[in-house]
């Protein structure tokens, strides 16, 4: 339930705090007055989309604090999942910059906006002025049953079925093409695969290739300097290995004489050995620095056909082998596309059979929940002073295949407002406030069944008038029984049915607009609602007449709200 509102700096209210009761709260105000502002408002905390248009001129950034109280199981798992603390109230808050930018918070903890939106989707549903034109678009009648019916476990499975389905024939379609298509697709693969199969591809030769053309370019300073090397370990007449040797050899012999010198003498044999060794590997290296001409011009050529395959197969030369592997395997495919499209076939006929299978126990549940939502919207829009309304819910199967993604089903709302009128499609026969009354039922239908507490009705009274505007404020004011609403009207006879009533209104001062939201008393709603019947001409006749249709409307919510609880249900 939403318990306090707090505004700061939004279009023409430059601060407001509201105190929402429990039951049905009704907001009324001049045309103009800022309404509706509110209601914009409370989306934006509730994470839906805001611009820069709704800072008030002139300010730096707006403000907008909600707080929600709720125990719902799905309220309760968003806050888990998003490890929130949802001890106590709920504090939900949105600031907007005067550039448009946003941030967001719940419990003093930053979300995103899609967390925000997505945690609002448990608090809060609300229904604006054009909703009602939302029967109007055919494919919504199916997305509204289905909400009724609650088929998740049926849509599932044939969410399953159509996927497998349409797996299958993809895979068809893949391998299913014309002679001339198949042809050419075939001579290409032949050509890659005989190009890399002869290129004898070899992981790690190009590194290897590299590495040998840099010894190559820097063989003549590379021969001169191990040819300088060699020279002093034993080319020269006095080299190190012939110098280490004689000294070797006479410390030996001085080892006799000062056996002390015994590990001096194992140090240069040791020595000794070092350079011979080094000497070896340097001549080694030395041998190989002859390089042909020829032998550069093939390492070059190798190189460019390597780097040539890495471009046009757009992969490493790591990943040619692989690449190689996987166009034999599309190949040997193509070759055989024939009979496996034989066995694809039977794979798509008994695809199909399991998914007609799921889609005729998706229709015969949908057919059922459809009577049922007929009969439970016929009860609601004839309390809703329609008492010669006709509504069903017509199933026809899809044209084409007879099923897509959603089933094998089109669904289509049917209405005859009057008698001796055969139904027909809501789009040609309904006016605005007989929309405005099939979408109450509709809300009233799926109150039942919806966790969130919180309703927000702006202005569906659009088109309803005399008897039928009672009604809706009575049906209004029996789902407040066991959830809050939250309603902007203009009609007195909604109004008055109300637990709370809020009076909105805008004045000047300084040359800026500002506009109030007042909680009226008992005297303050005699006032707003002989306004609402009277306009400016305001009198002790008018008067008594509201104060008169308050009180009746106190009795109603006694004896309504009463009765609905005793039956578990309005």
């Amino acid at each position: 339930m939403l318990t306090d509102l707090h505004i700061e700096n939004v279009a023409v209210i430059e601060k407001a705090d509201v105190s929402f009761a429990p039951g049905f709260n009704v907001l009324t105000g001049e045309t103009g007055a800022g309404k509706s502002i509110l209601i914009d408002a409370i989306g934006a905390v509730l994470g839906g989309r805001v611009s820069r248009e709704l800072v008030r001129a002139g300010a730096k950034g707006a403000l907008i604090s909600a707080v929600f109280t709720s125990d719902a199981a799905e309220t309760l798992a968003w806050f888990a999942e998003n490890d929130i603390d949802a001890a106590g109230e709920l504090i939900l808050q949105r600031r907007i910059s005067a550039d448009g930018k946003s941030s967001a918070r719940v419990n003093g903890v930053p979300v995103t906006v899609q967390q925000l939106h997505a945690l609002g989707l448990h608090l809060l549903d609300i229904h604006g002025q054009n909703d009602g034109r939302a029967l109007l678009d055919e494919a919504r009648h199916l997305e509204y049953l289905d909400r009724f019916a609650a088929l998740s476990a049926e849509k599932a499975a044939y969410a399953a079925a159509y996927d497998s389905w349409r797996n299958v024939c993809r895979e068809i379609d893949r391998l299913s093409m014309d002679e001339l298509e198949k042809e050419r697709l075939t001579e290409r693969l032949e050509a890659e695969i005989r190009e890399l199969t002869e290129a004898r591809l070899r992981p790690g030769e190009e590194a290897e290739l590299t590495a040998r053309r840099e010894l190559m370019r820097q063989s003549e300073k590379l021969t001169e300097w191990l040819e300088a090397a060699l020279g002093a370990l034993y080319g020269n007449e006095e080299n190190a290995i012939a110098l280490t040797g004689e000294a070797e050899r006479s410390v030996a012999s001085a080892v006799r004489a000062a056996p002390e010198l015994e590990g001096a003498a194992s140090d240069l044999e040791q020595a000794r050995f070092l350079l011979e060794d080094a000497a070896e590997r340097l001549g080694d290296l030395r041998s190989k620095l002859d390089f042909s001409a020829e032998e550069y011009d093939a390492l070059e050529t190798r190189l460019a056909l390597l780097r040539r395959l890495e471009r046009k197969y757009s992969a490493a030369e790591a990943e040619l082998p692989a690449l190689l592997e996987e166009k034999q395997t599309r190949l040997d495919k193509l070759s055989s596309a024939a009979d496996l499209l034989i066995g694809l076939e039977k794979d798509r006929e008994k695809a199909e059979k399991a998914l007609r299978a799921a889609g005729k126990a998706l229709t015969e549940k949908r057919a059922a929940a459809g009577k049922a939502l007929a009969g439970r919207i016929l009860s609601e829009l004839k309390y809703l002073n329609m008492p010669s309304v006709r509504f069903t819910v017509e199933l026809k199967q899809k044209s084409g295949a007879g099923f897509d993604a959603t089933g094998c089903d089109e669904v289509r709302f049917l209405m005859s407002a009057n008698a001796g009128e055969a139904p027909g499609r809501i789009s040609r026969l309904a006016s605005g406030g007989e929309l405005s009354r099939v979408m109450l039922a509709l809300k009233s239908v799926f109150a039942a069944r919806d966790a969130v507490e919180t309703l927000i009705f702006d202005e569906i009274d659009a088109g309803v008038s005399g008897v039928a505007a009672q009604r809706v404020g009575e049906k209004m004011s029996l789902l407040a029984g066991d959830r809050q609403i939250i309603c902007i009207t203009h009609l007195p006879q909604i109004a008055a049915m109300a637990d709370v009533q809020f009076r909105i209104q805008k004045s000047e001062a300084g040359g800026r607009t500002y506009t109030t939201v007042t909680r009226l008393d008992d005297a303050g709603r005699v006032e707003e609602l002989s306004r609402l019947h009277g306009g400016d001409a305001v009198t002790d006749i008018t008067r008594k007449s509201a104060a008169e249709q308050l009180a009746a409307a106190e009795a109603f919510r006694k004896e309504g709200r009463a009765a609905c609880n005793s039956t578990g249900g309005g």
